[in-house]
């Protein structure tokens, strides 16, 4: 079958968002706007019969990984709420899911109450900086084993993401990032995932044109043994953490 999407592609070349000294409100997005524009703007993708597969393994391994976690989420869920008396235990913020659909991407909270209005109009290196003044002690426990994106096993069963896709993005400036990279509508063709590729073998700081040559690489290449090959090198280096980042090229 003849694959849409190329390894490689224009978008790999070092553009990143424009720097803001006085950020603006984030806007209002609307999700009609966006499932119209990916439909009139998306390429051609023909659904293969892997991603029926994949949907079935996201089911049985996500409602696994729920069962298996329970009792650590409520571990979790105490000593958040004993840390701090403020806000709630579960963050949910709305990201753009398959086709341009918004959902409620659920995580731990790690950051201090109110962070996310603070937060809210960066991007990019500038999120990542300001971040670090925002996350919690116990945040900084929960994002360095990970632990903060176990609720999202439940967006996975619930059919608004896969274990292995591209990342969700927020929808305040999912739109900015394709006007500046055409190409960024093609990763609505699959579920954003918990990992992925680019999650693997790239960092925050680099350029979103960059993470998307990974997105869609995956897109092109969607197979089992790849999905397989990317949960097990998500949980090896969540397990042991190596120094050597040639790990990271080892995927098919």
């Amino acid at each position: 079958m003849t694959r849409t999407f190329s390894r490689r592609n224009s978008t790999e070349r070092r553009t990143r968002p424009p720097a803001r000294s006085e950020p603006a409100a984030a806007p209002a997005v609307d999700q009609d706007s966006l499932v119209e524009q990916y439909s009139s703007m998306a390429h051609a993708f023909e659904p293969r019969a892997v991603g029926a597969l994949l949907r079935l393994l996201d089911v049985i391994l996500g409602g696994l990984g729920l069962a298996l976690t329970a009792p650590l989420w409520l571990v979790i869920a105490l000593a958040l709420r004993l840390s701090s008396l403020r806000g709630p235990v579960l963050y949910r913020g709305p990201r753009v899911g398959r086709g341009g659909h918004l959902f409620l991407m659920l995580k731990f909270r790690t950051l201090a109450p109110d962070a996310e209005q603070r937060l809210g109009p960066y991007l990019g290196p500038e999120l990542t900086l300001l971040t670090a003044s925002e996350v919690t002690r116990l945040g900084r426990l929960l994002r360095a084993s990970k632990l903060d994106e176990l609720p999202q096993l439940y967006n996975v069963v619930r059919g608004d993401m896969s274990l292995v896709g591209p990342r969700p993005i927020r929808p305040a400036f999912f739109a900015e990032l394709c006007t500046e990279i055409p190409q960024y509508w093609q990763r609505l063709v699959v579920r954003p995932g918990v990992t992925g590729l680019a999650q693997l073998r790239l960092t925050r700081e680099m350029t979103w044109a960059e993470k998307l040559a990974h997105d869609l690489e995956y897109i092109a290449d969607q197979s089992v043994r790849l999905y397989l090959s990317v949960i097990f090198t998500t949980a090896r280096l969540m397990v042991l953490r190596p120094t050597d980042q040639a790990v990271l090229h080892r995927l098919p």
